[in-house]
């Protein structure tokens, strides 16, 4: 079903509409792939194919690796367990027709925060200014969705 929009702002893929939010979706379970896939697949499998691990010894209950495996890790759990939020968010908005360039940008500073967020998990030492602007990159995200969600529910009132 088509989501009713301005020409300005539409994006069409064969004949369909596809919105910026959902768009961001698509973007965001991509990020969670690339990021497991450039992390901790590139961990595990450069150990497993030197002969340094092999494939039965990495087990999810136990704490394994080095600090930045461990925070890889987290940031790629962080991301799966987030990406359901906002898909349910992404659906409200399809299911109430809601359209607005506002909202394009709020999906935009969510998915731009998201990958911030990741980075800062794994790229530098984890310091307090780095934990900081980790959990306000995370914040961002939460009030991004908070607002497309309420924004969702009005226009379906």
């Amino acid at each position: 079903m088509p989501v009713p929009r301005s020409r300005e702002y539409s994006r069409t893929v064969e004949g369909q509409n596809m919105t910026i939010p959902v768009w961001v979706l698509l973007l965001f379970a991509a990020w969670t792939v690339v990021l497991l896939s450039g992390t901790v697949g590139y961990f595990r499998w450069s150990r497993i194919l030197t002969g340094r691990a092999t494939i039965r010894e990495w087990r999810p209950d136990e704490d394994q690796g080095t600090d930045w495996y461990r925070r890889a890790m987290r940031a790629h759990a962080n991301c799966l367990e987030n990406l359901p939020l906002y898909t349910a968010v992404v659906i409200a908005l399809l299911v109430a027709k809601a359209s607005s360039p506002w909202l394009d940008v709020l999906a935009v500073i969510l998915l731009v925060a998201r990958i911030a967020q990741s980075t800062l998990h794994i790229g530098p030492k984890q310091t307090e200014l780095v934990a900081g602007a980790r959990f306000g990159c995370y914040a961002i995200q939460v009030v991004c969705m908070v607002i497309m969600g309420v924004w969702a529910a009005v226009v379906a009132s």
